[in-house]
């Protein structure tokens, strides 16, 4: 790492003086001083006393402070407020860039799939990763159940129990479904074990060949410090199960660490999504583009298919809006 980095390190144990830094990292005072201002800029608040240079507290939510502790190889590019940071991604992507983390505060033009409209406000993790990853188009589904395992993992990182509605919707795991009211931990009985209010949600886009992506976009929010009460209807956020705030910073670090661990063996994504999911087994309804499949969803197949058994037969279906249901609606009418 560079000077920065070894200055932060020297003082974890303690106040140091200029000349003793620059004696024990061999660098000039100069260049001491230097390091400490641009860590000073960076939002590392490194004090100087009688005693010398002391660490400072966590660095603010930003490019600087997740760059220093993401062990992921991956730049950050951070926006207090944004309109979408899939947005600002595909137009990297358009430039040539490639491994790049587009982080804002706040999205006030966010979406979901289907073109859904995505509340997005300041204290929740916005963020969309870049990659030109080494795949065809027909195996990019399995990154985005990549980042699903990833946001699960991260959540459960800071006790959350979260589980994976297929494809991608990150949900508070055997919770009840509680609209957002006053009692942010209330339920209902009849939405227990089936995963209910949502914490997650992912979106991809990518623009590539058959035989290759060129690029692909992974936008992922979850609602992490954001007030239930400015959350839709069935929706929740991690402080509100917590009953504290996480650490933006380190929460994010989690994902995109988690997420390059994944990407770099596709083989294992299709285990961890099922051994984190709360679909399988569960009686759902999907709609797709050529009709309404109801039955039990029973695995997950490459690159992503959900396996559905119904009363005529299995169906695969590669892309879908999926819903739970009760068990014992046998119509498939009832919404969960």
């Amino acid at each position: 790492m560079d000077t920065r980095r070894a200055v932060l390190d020297a003082l974890a144990d303690g106040p140091v003086s200029g000349p003793a830094l620059a004696a024990e990292l061999g660098v000039s005072r100069a260049a001491v001083w230097k390091a400490v201002e641009r860590l000073r800029e960076e939002g590392f608040a490194v004090e100087s006393t009688d005693d010398g240079y002391v660490a400072p507290a966590d660095p603010g939510y930003g490019a600087p402070g997740i760059e220093f502790d993401l062990d992921a190889p991956y730049t950050v590019e951070y926006h207090d407020a944004l309109s979408s940071t899939n947005t600002r991604a595909r137009a990297l992507a358009e430039s040539g860039a490639s491994d790049v983390v587009v982080v804002a505060d706040e999205q006030t033009g966010g979406r979901g799939r289907l073109d859904r409209s995505w509340v997005a406000p300041s204290g929740g993790v916005w963020l969309s990763v870049l990659t030109a990853p080494a795949v065809s188009a027909a195996r990019a589904p399995q990154l985005t159940l990549a980042a699903a395992v990833a946001v699960a993992d991260a959540c459960r990182a800071v006790d959350v129990d979260a589980g994976i509605k297929w494809p991608n919707d990150v949900l508070l795991a055997g919770d009840g479904g509680a609209s957002n009211d006053a009692d942010a931990g209330a339920t209902s009985r009849d939405h227990v074990g089936r995963g209910g209010r949502k914490l997650a949600g992912i979106l991809t886009e990518m623009e590539g060949e058959a035989d290759r992506v060129a690029w692909l976009v992974v936008g992922i929010g979850v609602n992490a410090n954001v007030n239930p009460s400015e959350l839709p209807a069935g929706a929740t956020s991690l402080r509100a199960v917590r009953g504290d705030p996480v650490d933006r910073r380190a929460f994010v670090c989690d994902v995109l660490e988690r997420y390059a661990e994944l990407t770099t063996d596709l083989e294992a994504v299709l285990s961890a999504w099922r051994d984190r999911a709360i679909t399988l087994g569960q009686r759902v309804r999907v709609e797709t583009s050529t009709g309404t499949v109801v039955g039990e969803a029973v695995d997950v197949e490459p690159p992503g298919a959900l396996v559905v058994e119904t009363e005529t037969g299995t169906v695969r279906v590669h892309a879908g809006d999926c819903t739970h249901l009760r068990a014992a609606d046998r119509d498939g009418r009832t919404d969960r």
